[in-house]
Order: structure tokens, then C-alpha cells, then sequence
């Protein structure tokens, strides 16, 4: 991760980059027309639900599983093929997110480590624990360097110390560094993808952006389409204040259609109870 520039909170720094602040505000007005809806008020357990289940699509079909809303729904048995694997550890992930929010800021690694626990469910050496040296990534959908062990160890203290640091960073920005460290480290030997986009749900529910977990940004990510999401990635590893601040505009954009996907469904509802 890079700032641009010395600060003692190097997280508020990115939020002042050219066109940060209007994607902030962008967001907060999307994520308030959500949480504003008649809807909300009375019916949001099932909002909340369905936006688990439409992020988990959204976060597999980036990880190389783009199955039809309805059939994620409709299957029960996800041990099958290698993209039944992967939409049944999207799905594990998007439940399990909601159960490690009170230990995030305390602990952050802890979480990384259980998240890649939870979507590998096996208990060989590797997972559950950074990448050591020599041990290969199987992430073939992110072509970006790999860096090694050591650097990966080394950034991954350095995110942890800022989480746990707090500070006056937007969500969204906290939200995407977060998402975008752990796409460009890879420092899982698996299952890197899906954990960063569960990682950044965490972020927005924990901060209050969204405590109902109703804006998923999987959904959004997806929407853009898997080359928007890989350049934009590519300018967030270029380190560059134009680079950081496209990734961060990105996510904000993926936010704001998660949040048209959730209006869309209290619209339904809406309807449907008319």
C-alpha cells in the first residue's frame, strides 16, 4: 500500500485524493436511500438476507463461478466441481463475516486467518495461516507480481496496525485498501479473492456504513465486470495517488449498485405486499 506521502494516518490521506470525496459522499447517499426505504423499516432480516446470498454470487462469479442467482439458491450439495466449491465457500464466508465483526479492529489477522479457514474447510498445514516461503498461489484470475513471504508478512502487519489504529478515514476508503492489499499480497496459499471481498464487507458492516449488511459490494464488483475490477486493481498496485484513487472510486461504484440491488429488492417487496 502506498500513501502519498508522511502522515500519522495514512488512511485519511488517501480520502482527500483527487475525486475520493465525491465517491464518499456518492456512497453515503446510496447506502441512506437504502436504509431510508419503508421496507427497511419493517422487513430487514429478509433485505439483509437476500443481500447475503446475492453478494456471495457476486463474490464467486469473480472467483471463476458465475452461476445464475436461482440456482445458488435452489443447490444444496456444493462438495461437487471445482465452482460448486467455490459458491459454497463464498456462501460460508458471507455467513460467517457477520459472527468475527467484534474482533476485527482488536484482531484483524485472527479474522483473515479464520475467514481462509472457513472458505478452504480442510485442515491441511497451509490453511488458515499467511503463505511461507516457497509455497505456491493458487489464484489464477489475479495476474498481478506475487510478492513474496516475507514482504507479504511485513504489509500484513502493517494493514493490521492501521485497522487496529483506527482513525478519521471514510469506510469506503478503509474498505477498499483492505480489499485491495489482500488481491495484491495473495497471502493465502488459496481462496485470496473471496476472502478480501468478505474482508471488505466486514469493514463497511463494522463501521456503521451499512450495520445492517444490506449494500453488498460483491454484487457491484461483479456488475463492473471482472476486467474493470482487474485494471482498477492494477492502479491500486501501481501505488500511484491516480492509481489508489481509481481503486477507491471503483469500490465506491460497487457499493453504490450493491445498494441499487437491495432498493431494488425492498422494491419487490413493496409490491408485493401492496
Amino acid at each position: 500500500m502506498s500513501t502519498t506521502g508522511a502522515s500519522a494516518d495514512p488512511l485519511a490521506a488517501l480520502g482527500s485524493l483527487p475525486g475520493v470525496p465525491e465517491s464518499v459522499e456518492s456512497v453515503r447517499k446510496a447506502v441512506d436511500r437504502v436504509y431510508g426505504h419503508r421496507i427497511m423499516r419493517r422487513r430487514s432480516n429478509e433485505i439483509t438476507s437476500e443481500a447475503a446470498l446475492r453478494g456471495a454470487r457476486g463474490s464467486a462469479a469473480l472467483s471463476g463461478a458465475d452461476w445464475a442467482l436461482e440456482e445458488v439458491r435452489r443447490r444444496t450439495d456444493f462438495s461437487g466441481d471445482d465452482e460448486a466449491r467455490v459458491v459454497g465457500a463464498a456462501l460460508r464466508l458471507t455467513a460467517e463475516a457477520g459472527q468475527l465483526l467484534s474482533i476485527w479492529r482488536q484482531s484483524p489477522l485472527r479474522v483473515l486467518a479464520r475467514l481462509h479457514l472457513v472458505a478452504a474447510a480442510n485442515k491441511e498445514d497451509e490453511v488458515g495461516r499467511p503463505r511461507q516461503a516457497g509455497e505456491p498461489v493458487d489464484e489464477p484470475l489475479i495476474e498481478l507480481p506475487l510478492p513474496d513471504a516475507a514482504e507479504v508478512h511485513g504489509r500484513l502487519e502493517g494493514l493490521a496496525a492501521l485497522i487496529i489504529a483506527g482513525g478519521s478515514a471514510p469506510a469506503l476508503v478503509t474498505a477498499a485498501v483492505v480489499h485491495g492489499e489482500l488481491l495484491a499480497l495473495r497471502p493465502f496459499t488459496s481462496h485470496n479473492g473471496l476472502v478480501a471481498r468478505t474482508a471488505e464487507r466486514i469493514v463497511l458492516v463494522g463501521s456503521g456504513l451499512d450495520p445492517k449488511s444490506v449494500c453488498p459490494a460483491e454484487v457491484g464488483h461483479a456488475e463492473l465486470g471482472r476486467a474493470a475490477y482487474m485494471a482498477a486493481l492494477e492502479g491500486y498496485a501501481s501505488g500511484t495517488p491516480e492509481g489508489m484513487a481509481a481503486w477507491i472510486a471503483h469500490c465506491g461504484k460497487a457499493i453504490e449498485l450493491g445498494a441499487r440491488e437491495s432498493t431494488a429488492v425492498c422494491e419487490a417487496l413493496q409490491r408485493g405486499a401492496a
